[in-house]
């Protein structure tokens, strides 16, 4: 072993430096500390985040579910704009909304940030977004990792991805078990593109289009890429007050495969949910995207949420009850059509959209 310093290779001359990762642990430690809930055990820094799951004991039957994504190429946006503390609302609402469909309480998240350079302030950053969804959530952040791969990522690249726990009581389980024909369906309205589709709209916008992240948008009130930045919202904690206060049957989370597809994923077999396309006017986004890049409507529909980030399925006679819940919850909603029978009582559940869009 050579012990001259000046002789052999080190970690940092390969381009990972350790101490620029113990700082953004430090930077981000008071960020974290917001998410924390009665039963997180122990601090930041740990080789693994400890939850005292006797907490679950008040559960008569309790199941756990657990649900992991990332961001997708949202986070070439962030990139390109410098902007990175509002992408972990997007992996967090990625993550925790897909375990609210089934009436889960998202209990604890873990994140995994992957980077071609530790830049302290901008880890931190990133960690910020994420603390701040998951405290909008009501999970904890308990633990992640930072990862620095100089040669695979450039020194500006990134990726995100997380996973959540959560839990739902045994009979309270939503899903398609609980549909019926005749049930409504409500919309509960996005904040924008959310955190798919983001090649193609980057493809049309940016590639195609040559419209530059600046470039004011009068359709959008805004920039190019402060309308693309736009954090996805987080429906965690509506849901389950929702749940709480009405019957639901179910809900659906619409992220890649757009509207039709993820709400066909929770209509059992027989059964067919009808959307009415007039009930809404998608927003200035959505439209401008589908203008300026030709694209035809159903494949538009394929894979944007065109306004609609959630759905809600219920009897109908709770739908007039529900809308008033969710307004007062801050929530914009409308019905948006019917669980009807199906063409083939043994096929499976379907979902299509129907008529033109609202002018």
């Amino acid at each position: 072993m050579n012990d001259n310093p000046r002789a052999g290779a080190t970690y940092a001359a390969a381009g990972v430096d350790i101490e620029a990762g113990d700082r953004a642990v430090e930077l981000m430690k008071e960020w974290v500390a917001k998410t924390a809930r009665p039963e997180v055990l122990g601090g930041l820094g740990g080789f693994a985040g400890l939850f005292d799951a006797s907490a679950l004991t008040r559960y008569r039957r309790p199941l756990l579910a657990t649900s992991t994504d990332g961001v997708g190429t949202k986070v070439a946006l962030a990139q390109k704009l410098d902007v990175h503390h509002t992408i972990g609302f997007d992996l967090v609402g990625m993550v925790v909304d897909d375990l609210v469909v089934c009436g889960a309480e998202p209990l604890f998240m873990t994140d995994y940030i992957c980077v071609g350079k530790v830049v302290p302030e901008r880890v931190a950053a990133i960690v910020r977004g994420i603390a701040e969804a998951c405290v909008q959530a009501g999970c904890a952040l308990i633990g992640g990792e930072t990862a620095e791969h100089p040669g695979l990522l450039g020194p500006d690249d990134y990726d995100v991805a997380g996973a959540a726990t959560g839990v739902v009581e045994a009979d309270a389980l939503l899903g398609p078990d609980r549909v019926r024909e005749g049930d409504a369906i409500l919309a509960i309205g996005s904040s924008g593109l959310h955190s798919n589709g983001y090649s193609l709209v980057r493809h049309v916008l940016l590639n195609q289009a040559g419209w530059a992240l600046d470039r004011q948008v009068p359709e959008f009130g805004r920039s190019l890429g402060e309308e693309l930045l736009e954090p996805t919202k987080i429906y965690a904690k509506a849901c389950l007050e929702l749940a709480r206060r009405v019957e639901i049957h179910t809900y659906a989370h619409v992220t890649g495969g757009g509207l039709a597809a993820n709400l066909a994923r929770v209509i059992p077999t027989g059964l067919h949910a009808r959307l009415e396309r007039a009930s809404w006017t998608p927003a200035a986004v959505f439209q401008t995207v589908g203008e300026v890049g030709g694209i035809e409507r159903l494949e538009l529909e394929k894979t944007l949420n065109m306004g609609v980030g959630m759905v809600a399925v219920l009897p109908a006679a709770q739908a007039d009850a529900a809308l008033r819940e969710l307004e007062a919850l801050g929530q914009r909603a409308w019905v948006l059509g019917e669980i009807t029978a199906g063409p083939d009582t043994r096929a499976e559940g379907t979902a299509e959209l129907v008529g033109d869009y609202a002018a």
